[in-house]
């Protein structure tokens, strides 16, 4: 059967159909893809690579694009029967639209269908850290701007025939969460459209698509176990969504997963978390009060099974107390050893808090402390709208994603990078110190004779242990550019040169001078093992989901009104760049200007004030918005998107 089944297929492959095939010169965008392989298979690109099997005057599409090449096809009296999509990214079905309905069927992966037809499902106004395909409650889906009817959705693995061409439809995930490439078996070997599983030159599309959570790698393992799978086809000429064909394939695909793999070592966290309570604090010793343990005679932490709270406390001869964040602790907890603080190490009140990031589960208890003492909040300027309008941003575990009812936070004294403080006779530095986010800060000085450094999240581990380097999580949707995070972090922990450093998390660390060297010599290797990976000759833009963003990721507007605001272009390079973005609306969401053309400065942003007019056309309810990039000469589609409340 198996070989009966051969015949047939090398029969339609090789152009012997009942009907004469349309005489398609290329012209346009439309080129024949190999001859040798197919008279019948053609390419056509726009904002991604949309590959036309014609059959007499029917085609099969596979992806979509802008939907230019509906266009063309019409003109050219070829009906598309079929589109398939590799998966739900905008790039892959911007066109949509343009179909005709009735004379067209889409099949997409099963698993996205909810993507696709439901595409505004999964946005929140209010995020929560276990929000479905987030990160910490910043979403990764990229789906379109309105809903596209699947008339068929493949199982992980399953095949489809068309007008007697056998596809076989394999999952192979990673760069979105059900994506799905398409073999064909030409007789001489198999074609495989990959949609964006690698690029030509062993190149990822993008980081932030695969960026599924805090750190654990598990897209980048998804898509490395895919590119495994691809290659046991031994395909002959892969078809990727982006960028040319690949024709190497066995090469391609061999030197991209050993490239993934790297790139997994070196996101994994920098320490042996499953062992991380036998080094989590090895210095200090405990006090008079249960779970109260001395790092210095005047620095405390918080110290117990399975218990990682974030909280330092700087007590000084005469009581007061200055805290360095409060957060993951029962708050009943916090306030008996508070209590007990009070009644045996003279604890008279907890002056200030000072937050060293954004992150929600750094403030979580900061209110009991406000309540308690009447405790101030210092946080720096780029941080403090962080923490008063959370839901302005699209980053990780913000403040109201740990807690519903925790939706805005204000600074009472905005701290500048670089200020000494001096506070109860000791001089103290704050520093920017950004490394798991942009948003941070540290603090160092000389307590107790030694220079202790208070770090936030960026660096923990064992420094007696060689094989570890300290990283924390690599996260993009914390605004975490290598050379503006980890990269920084570590030249500031190496000119600071600490005794001990105090993170986060109850971690203390001693001696930590060789550790901050391997997490220095890390951060360059990661930075280096993304450029290695980006098509784009920057990685920043490959890797940072955020560097064209609307001023607030999401607005409440009402119809009969209008609002301005602005959107926000950044360019990381050493030349001016031009770029043209398109706002794509909701349906009675009127925007003008609708095209920004505009050229920023080297290394700058800018921001671009844009009018929002609600008419009587436009829907209620939670809708979203797109940016349509254009970078130089590189149309790279609705990358980035924003999300509308319509009352």
């Amino acid at each position: 059967m198996k070989r009966i089944l051969v015949i047939i297929m090398v029969c339609a492959l090789s152009g012997c159909q009942p009907k004469k095939p349309v005489d398609i010169h290329e012209t346009g965008r439309l080129t024949l893809v190999d001859p040798s392989l197919s008279p019948n298979l053609y390419q056509w690109t726009d904002i991604c690579n949309v590959y036309v099997w014609i059959e007499g005057r029917s085609a099969l599409l596979i992806d979509l694009g802008d939907g230019s090449v509906v266009q063309y096809l019409n003109k050219e009296g070829i009906t598309i029967e079929w589109v398939l999509f590799t998966h739900h990214h905008r790039e892959q079905c911007q066109g949509y639209p343009l179909l005709n309905s009735e004379v067209t069927k889409i099949a997409a992966p099963e698993v996205e269908r909810r993507f696709f037809e439901n595409p505004d499902y999964f946005l929140k106004m209010q995020p929560s850290l276990d929000d479905p395909y987030s990160v910490y409650g910043s979403g990764y889906l990229r789906p379109p701007i309105a809903p596209v009817r699947l008339d068929k959705g493949f199982s992980k693995m399953d095949f489809f025939t068309w007008r007697g061409i056998e596809i076989r439809c394999v999952q192979t995930r990673g760069n979105s969460p059900g994506s799905m490439s398409y073999f064909i078996n030409t007789g001489k070997g198999w074609l495989a459209f990959t949609g964006d599983v690698i690029m030509e030159g062993g190149f990822m599309h993008t980081w932030f698509d695969t960026e599924w959570d805090y750190g654990y790698a598990s897209g980048l393992y998804a898509l490395h176990n895919s590119v495994a799978l691809i290659e046991d086809y031994r395909p002959l000429l892969l078809l990727p969504s982006h960028g040319a064909l690949i024709n190497d394939a066995k090469r391609s695909l061999s030197d991209y997963r050993k490239k993934l793999k790297n790139l997994i070592g070196l996101t994994l966290r920098g320490y042996d978390m499953p062992y991380s309570s036998s080094f989590q604090n090895k210095m200090a010793t405990p006090t008079l009060v249960p779970d109260i343990w001395q790092v210095t005679p005047h620095v405390f932490v918080f110290k117990g099974p399975d218990f990682s709270p974030n909280c330092a406390l700087i007590l000084s001869d005469n009581g007061k107390a200055l805290a360095i964040d409060c957060g993951l602790f029962d708050k009943q907890f916090l306030l008996s050893r508070l209590d007990l603080m009070q009644e045996r190490m003279g604890l008279k009140g907890i002056e200030a808090v000072i937050i060293t990031h954004m992150h929600g589960d750094h403030v979580l208890q900061v209110p009991v402390l406000v309540e308690k003492y009447g405790t101030q909040v210092w946080a720096t300027g780029d941080m403090a709208d962080k923490l008063a309008y959370p839901e302005r941003f699209n980053y990780s575990a913000m403040i109201n994603s740990y807690d519903k009812n925790l939706t805005s936070m204000q600074t009472d004294r905005i701290l500048q990078h670089g200020e000494r403080l001096n506070w109860e006779n000791y001089e103290l530095t704050v520093e920017q110190m950004p490394g798991q986010t942009e948003f941070a800060l540290c603090v160092y000085g000389l307590i107790d004779g030694r220079k202790i450094i208070f770090t936030g999240d960026n660096i923990f581990g064992d420094p007696d242990d060689e094989r570890q380097n300290g990283h924390e999580a690599v996260v993009a949707r914390n605004s975490a550019i290598l050379e503006e995070g980890y990269i920084l972090s570590a030249d500031i922990l190496k000119r600071v040169n600490p005794d001990i450093i105090v993170g986060g998390h109850s971690y203390v660390m001693e001696n930590p001078r060789h550790m901050i060297q391997r997490f220095r010599q890390w951060a360059y290797s990661m930075r280096d093992a993304l450029q290695e990976l980006s098509f784009l000759d920057d990685y920043r833009y490959w890797y940072d989901p955020f560097w064209v963003k609307f001023e607030s990721y999401r607005y409440t507007l009402k119809i009969g009104n209008s609002t301005q605001t602005n959107v926000i272009i950044r360019n990381f390079g050493k030349k001016r760049q031009e770029y043209r973005i398109q706002i794509h609306t909701p349906k009675g969401v009127i925007v003008n200007p609708q095209i920004i053309r505009t050229t920023v400065d080297p290394e700058s942003t800018i921001a671009i004030p844009v009018e929002y007019i609600i008419t009587h056309e436009a829907s209620t309810g939670i809708q979203r918005q797109t940016l349509d990039i254009t970078l130089g000469e590189t149309h790279l589609g609705e990358w980035f998107d924003g999300i509308l409340y319509v009352e």
